[in-house]
């Protein structure tokens, strides 16, 4: 069976943890966890017909007070910059986010999850953020940690990306 690390990064409070809790444990809280450092969680799926050991590192939030320990990223395989819909400059950190990341190290998969898409009548991103990220030719999908939709599939893609 092939490990593969994937970490997940974004802004803080965007729902990395609730991401990785729905997608592991098929739950969710509304009771808010921030994330001190990395917390490290493990899910098998059968990609492809290749069984695969994700390892998510679910990395602390990165805001004006602290910055993501590029350390945490050596050995990823993949990576999920978690965009919270409902704060447009949360897309603007992944931005900034995936060039640190690209330069730290190198190109490896990735997807953009938009988050909290159960509260898409107060989001802040539009069609032109979205078209922005096709001409980046960024892969990316919507989710809601809150209900699951889109959730699993995301972790699925991100993994036959790695295949």
């Amino acid at each position: 069976m092939l490990q593969k690390k994937i970490c997940m990064i974004g802004a803080f409070a965007t729902g990395k943890t609730s991401l990785v809790a729905r997608y592991v444990q098929g739950i969710y809280s509304d009771k808010y966890q921030t994330t001190v450092g990395v917390k490290i969680d493990k899910k098998s799926v059968a990609v492809g017909g290749q069984d695969l050991n994700l390892i998510l590192w679910d990395i602390h939030g990165e805001d004006e007070f602290q910055k993501i320990r590029m350390s945490y990223l050596r050995g990823s395989a993949a990576y999920i910059l978690v965009v919270d819909g409902t704060r447009r400059d949360t897309l603007g950190t992944v931005f900034q986010l995936q060039t640190k990341v690209e330069d730290t190290i190198g190109k490896v998969p990735f997807i953009t999850i938009f988050n909290k898409y159960d509260l898409s009548q107060d989001w802040e991103i539009g069609e032109d953020d979205l078209e922005e990220l096709s001409q980046r030719q960024w892969t990316y999908c919507l989710g809601s940690a809150r209900t699951g939709l889109g959730v699993e599939e995301c972790f699925i893609k991100l993994a036959q990306m790695m295949i």
